[in-house]
């Protein structure tokens, strides 16, 4: 915590020490927790709330289920576990992000965090973005370093981030799931978090200064694609009034008369391939037959470990490449339909959306973006476009970055949004930090005002609605001249 440079000598003289601020202690489900200040001046970050009870045991492949109580007050000063991963090594996005801090994997992963100026002003009503993080819904977690949320504070936006369950824990389909389900279904448990983490919000946000009803939902990649289900699903309606999607693409683009249909990038076959929910538990339990976990009891005993892995083993051994459902499915409760059949048939949440994508993506997105806004529009709704087209700078001591981490590549438009580039080794330029601004203001202004250009047009960013006659995206750049001092390699940081 911060303390006054001009008190300390004085302090020392008088042999005291500064006192350190208290944080207000506020009440949320569960029970009472105190954060921490964060970096910026003003800016309070409480870490590791928990929003729901640890899935695990009998809670393995649950719905969430009520936060545990607890009897003193928790000291919110560290993240909570991110969902059970794989480890991260030197190279690719390890590189990037700097893995290595967080707290251990662990299915106990139902945390979240909240940085705020206002804690335990109910009053103030600022408003709120819950972050979804990506990671191909099988890796990451809230608290990566490119996450840091103490920039949207000072914004006067509450924001919060959070983990959900992963992979096999947070989305896989079985027979005896759905047998044991009120609903019938069983996978999607990732998203169920979500959903919950929505519902934490509304019932608590306000003890943080927040609005529970001007909330903004937006993630990136496997966040866009959770972005994209929650704008789908009747569970999630009326808990949210906002949503963007980052790189996580648009909707298919019918053919032309005469010509065939657009190929899909592998972006997109990503998030659009869904086997019904009885073809996916069929290839669960082959594979969980084949390792011997014959029933639900053997599979909530088994080790983590080995349900982690037993879908790579089952593919070395017998030469094959069965799939076990670790994504968002077709339910019929959660999810009723695909995001483009929604989207066409109007029955998405009818909410203002910005959608966008990076220059050097996981294919071009363009397309389907385009697509996705011209559809919007005649429905009467609006969708703001961009492309961020930054390629990012290298210093060139960094031999481990692949050709996947050049350019304006997947992901590296996040050191902007959130205006977090201290935490990069990329050399950064003055462009850089202006260009960071620039998203930063937008994203913040759509959360307050559902107009990136700020409260009717006060920003004068120009940023108009993509439409059919006017198909424009927004184009996030470096000018000429700083282009120029990026290439020259000349690191600098913020005035």
């Amino acid at each position: 915590m911060k303390k006054s440079l001009l008190l300390l000598p004085l302090l020392a003289l008088l042999g005291c020490t500064m006192p350190e601020v208290e944080t207000p202690v506020l009440t949320v489900d569960g029970g009472r927790i105190q954060g921490v200040l964060a970096e910026n001046t003003g800016v309070y970050v409480y870490r590791g709330i928990p929003y729901a009870a640890p899935p695990i045991g009998d809670l393995r492949w649950k719905e969430p289920q009520p936060v545990e109580a607890w009897d003193s007050i928790r000291i919110c000063d560290k993240f909570g576990h991110p969902g059970y991963q794989s480890v991260h090594y030197p190279g690719y996005y390890t590189s990037e992000w700097g893995y290595g801090d967080e707290a251990p994997y662990s299915e106990d992963c139902l945390y979240l965090n909240v940085w705020t100026k206002a804690p335990g002003q109910v009053e103030k009503k600022l408003p709120v973005a819950l972050w979804i993080h990506g990671g191909g819904y099988r890796e990451g977690w809230g608290s990566e370093p490119e996450f840091d949320g103490q920039e949207w504070a000072s914004k006067d936006v509450v924001l919060v981030t959070i983990n959900y369950r992963l992979g096999i824990f947070g989305f896989m389909p079985y027979p005896e799931l759905s047998a044991e389900s009120p609903h019938q279904v069983s996978g999607n448990y990732g998203i169920l978090d979500q959903i919950q983490s929505l519902k934490w919000i509304k019932q608590n946000i306000a003890q943080f200064g927040g609005d529970p009803d001007n909330v903004t939902i937006f993630g990136q990649s496997a966040g866009a694609g959770s972005v994209k289900t929650l704008c789908e699903s009747p569970l999630a309606r009326g808990l949210f009034n906002k949503a963007v999607i980052m790189s996580g693409g648009g909707i298919n683009v019918p053919a032309k008369e005469g010509e065939e249909a657009m190929p899909a990038t592998p972006m997109v076959k990503f998030f659009t391939y869904n086997p019904t929910l009885k073809e996916a538990e069929a290839e669960t339990k082959k594979v969980m037959d084949w390792a011997g976990l014959t029933d639900l009891t053997k599979l909530r005993a088994a080790s983590t470990e080995l349900l982690y892995t037993v879908g790579t083993l089952y593919n070395m051994v017998n030469k094959s490449d069965v799939m076990i459902m670790e994504r968002p499915i077709i339910d019929g409760y959660v999810s009723l339909k695909n995001f483009d059949e929604a989207t066409r048939g109007g029955t998405i949440a009818d909410v203002p959306y910005m959608i966008g994508y990076t220059l050097n993506d996981m294919g071009s997105m363009a397309p389907g973006i385009a697509e996705f806004c011209k559809v919007r529009e005649s429905q009467g709704g609006k969708a703001w476009a961009y492309e961020f087209a930054r390629p990012l700078p290298d210093d060139g001591h960094h031999p481990e970055i692949t050709s996947r981490l050049k350019g304006a590549f997947h992901s590296s438009d996040l050191w902007y949004v959130f205006k977090s580039l201290q935490h990069c080794w990329r050399p950064w330029t003055q462009g850089d930090w202006d260009l960071s601004e620039k998203m930063l203001t937008a994203w913040t202004n759509f959360v307050k005002y559902a107009n990136p250009n700020g409260a009717e047009g006060s920003e004068g960013l120009s940023w108009t609605p993509c439409t059919a006659e006017n198909p424009q995206f927004m184009l996030f750049k470096l000018d000429a001249q700083d282009a120029e001092a990026s290439e020259m390699g000349a690191p600098i940081r913020p005035e």
